[in-house]
């Protein structure tokens, strides 16, 4: 059985699949934290505000199983990669956390009573839910980009030695999270221009009006703060791909502009940036002429290019190390066994086509708009 896939190429697929993750993550459970974080603009009534939370209510639960999915690709495939994120991005991720948690028992709770401080303070958890996530995850890419400070010793122990929340939130990292927001509130209005109708709809396509530029410039301006301010982490000398997964059997070295180097290499990857740029342009298109469903595939689109405009960029890295750069987490040398890679491989193929399946029905079977009057004829709805 191991002789099937060599090593090399394991570990490669499964960089592939973790972006592919991360990547149906941002495009599906995205427009969740978009619809969440933009209630206070897109709804301003009570009845509005239902609209809204209707309009995802039956499918945000689902669509959480690609957060799910790419934790547990990264603890199963990378477990160095889970190991480091979790103590350098610990408070970061707690938060995340605490907000995920307030999320279901926002949209459980909020319609128990009709009284508006009780209905006011579960909206403003799931804002909360929306807004946070939204931002620390584009923070962390930030911080990825920049590199980790954390080291490790020779029995493969991590030790982070940042410091914590605070130090995350520097200019770069900011920025990252601001395009990660804006990004996703873009999805989330795309989705509410499709799912709803009324007002929330016309607010929901003025938003997208505006979001989808300041996604594009965001982009633009992160993309040229890497090229010119930014040093990016590369490997020299002789490269094991196949090798055991010790993290300490290379040399890294900074190289001013280094993140743009595989697009010289392989110029294809341009693609990655260019659709990042493009989908945002297509939805803004698509919704100025009223296609909905047109744009909700181009903002996608966008969002595909912009992930994956970060993972082409870093490949092979994976979690560079600002403290010590020749312990960089790489796909070669931070992956699990080859067998736990197979086995794993196997069971993806098996169950990831389910779930888009599922995933497919459920959307079908929901098809339709969200509306005042839906409300309306179903006033004891559970949202």
């Amino acid at each position: 059985m191991e002789t099937l896939i060599d090593y090399e190429h394991l570990r490669l697929i499964w960089w592939l699949f973790l972006g592919v993750l991360l990547i149906g993550f941002a495009v599906m459970d995205g427009f969740d934290l978009g619809v969440a974080a933009l209630l206070p603009l897109v709804a301003r009534t009570d009845l509005e505000r239902r609209v809204a939370i209707n309009s995802i209510g039956p499918v945000w639960d689902g669509n959480q199983v690609w957060l799910i999915l790419g934790a547990g690709a990264i603890f199963a495939a990378w477990p160095a990669i889970y190991a480091a994120a979790f103590s350098g991005f610990y408070i970061a991720l707690f938060l995340v956390l605490v907000t995920l948690i307030l999320r279901p028992v926002g949209f459980e709770f909020r319609n128990k009573f009709a009284d508006t401080r009780w209905r006011g303070f579960w909206d403003a958890a799931l804002v909360a839910g929306g807004v946070v996530p939204s931002l620390v995850f584009g923070v962390a890419f930030g911080n990825l980009l920049q590199g980790v400070p954390f080291r490790i010793d020779d029995d493969l122990r991590v030790f982070y030695e940042g410091g914590g929340l605070l130090e995350l939130l520097n200019p770069f990292g900011l920025l990252a999270g601001l395009l990660s927001l804006a990004m996703l509130t873009t999805h989330g209005a795309v989705y509410l221009a499709l799912k709803t109708d009324g007002a929330v709809r016309q607010r929901a396509a003025a938003y997208v009006r505006a979001g989808a530029p300041v996604t594009i410039l965001l982009f633009l301006l992160a993309g040229l703060w890497v090229a010119l301010g930014l040093p990016g982490y590369a490997l020299v000398g002789t490269v094991v791909t196949d090798g055991p997964s010790n993290p300490l059997f290379k040399q890294v070295e900074l190289r001013p502009g280094g993140w743009l180097a595989n697009y010289a290499s392989h110029p294809w990857m341009v693609a990655a940036p260019v659709l990042g740029v493009l989908g945002p342009a297509g939805a803004f298109i698509a919704t100025l002429k009223d296609r909905p469903g047109i744009a909700f595939i181009a903002s996608a689109t966008g969002i595909a290019g912009i992930v994956a405009t970060a993972g082409v960029s870093m490949f092979p890295m994976l979690m560079p190390s600002s403290l010590v750069p020749s312990a960089s987490l790489t796909v070669w040398d931070a992956s699990s066994s080859h067998r736990t890679l197979l086995v794993m491989l196997v069971a993806t193929l098996i169950f990831l086509p389910l779930i888009l399946a599922y995933t497919g029905l459920i959307f079908r079977v929901l098809r339709g708009r969200v509306g005042p009057a839906d409300i309306q004829r179903n006033p004891s709805s559970l949202y």
